[in-house]
C-alpha cells in the first residue's frame, strides 16, 4: 500500500556546496552563460590594469554606501543578514562593487568621447515610441482586425484582450510600453519608423506571427536622456569583439 504524505519522511538535505552549485549550473545548461560573464569580468579587470585604471578607497566606499541604500541595507545587521542570504563574504561583495566601478570607468575611458558622434550618426534608432500591438497567427484574422480598427467599430483594447496571442499585449489591453526604435524587431522598427501618432500600421509579419500595431506617441531622442544606452551599446559591442578575439587565441 502506498505511503501517505503523513507517513512519508523527507530526507535531510544539507546546504549546497560550491561543487553542488557548479554541478547544478552544468546540469541546467547555464554554465556557458555564467562562464562568459566571468570571462568578461576578467577581461575588464585585465584591461584596466593595462590602462592604469583604478578604484580608490573613497570611490569604493561611496559606491558601497549607495548600494546599501538602494537595497535598504541601512545598518550592519541588515547588511550581514543580506550577505548570509546571498552566501557571500564581505570581500566577495566588495570585489563585486569594485568590478562594477572598473566597468563604468573603462566604458567611459573607451567610448565617453565617441558617444556624441555615434548618437548623431544613428539618432533615429534612439527615438522612443509608445506602442500598442495585437499579435495573431493568421493573416486573414490580422487583416480583419486592422480593418475593424480603422473603421472605428471597436477599441484597440477590446480587440487585444479578445484576440492577441502575446502575453504582455493581452494583459495590458494591447499596450506594450515605450521602446527605443533600436530595441524593436527589425521588421517592426521599419514598419513604424514613418508612422505618426495614433496611426494603425498594416499587419507586420515576423517569426512570432502577424503584428497589428498602433503608434501611440513618439518621443524625440535627446542625448542627455539616451547617453547611458548609447555608451552601453558601444561598450557591449567592444566586449563581444574583444571576447571573440581572446577566445580564438586560446
Amino acid at each position: 500500500m502506498p505511503e501517505t504524505l503523513e507517513q512519508f519522511t523527507l530526507p535531510e538535505v544539507t546546504p549546497a556546496t560550491d561543487q553542488d552549485i557548479l554541478a547544478y549550473l552544468r546540469h541546467s545548461y547555464q554554465i556557458a552563460q555564467i562562464a562568459a560573464a566571468a570571462e568578461q569580468n576578467a577581461l575588464i579587470v585585465a584591461v584596466c590594469q593595462q590602462l592604469g585604471i583604478t578604484v580608490s578607497e573613497e570611490e569604493l566606499q561611496a559606491a558601497g554606501d549607495a548600494f546599501r541604500q538602494e537595497n535598504k541595507l541601512l545598518g550592519t545587521s541588515e547588511t550581514l543578514a543580506w550577505l548570509a542570504q546571498q552566501r557571500i563574504a564581505v570581500e566577495d561583495w566588495s570585489q563585486g562593487v569594485r568590478i562594477s566601478l572598473l566597468r563604468q570607468k573603462l566604458r567611459e575611458h573607451l567610448f565617453g568621447e565617441k558617444v556624441d558622434a555615434h548618437y548623431m550618426s544613428d539618432r533615429d534608432n534612439y527615438k522612443r515610441v509608445a506602442l500598442s500591438q495585437i499579435l495573431v497567427r493568421d493573416l486573414t484574422e490580422a487583416v480583419k482586425i486592422t480593418q475593424a480598427l480603422r473603421e472605428g467599430k471597436v477599441s484597440f483594447c477590446v480587440l487585444a484582450l479578445e484576440h492577441s496571442k502575446g502575453k504582455q499585449s493581452k494583459e495590458n489591453g494591447g499596450f506594450v510600453g515605450v521602446r527605443f526604435l533600436a530595441e524593436l524587431l527589425p521588421e517592426i522598427a521599419h514598419a513604424v519608423s514613418e508612422a505618426v501618432d495614433g496611426e494603425v500600421i498594416d499587419p507586420v509579419q515576423t517569426k512570432l506571427g502577424y503584428h497589428i500595431l498602433r503608434v501611440e506617441k513618439w518621443f524625440p531622442a535627446e542625448l542627455a536622456e539616451v547617453r547611458e544606452q548609447v555608451l552601453e551599446s558601444l561598450f557591449q559591442g567592444w566586449l563581444s569583439a574583444a571576447s571573440y578575439v581572446d577566445m580564438n587565441k586560446k
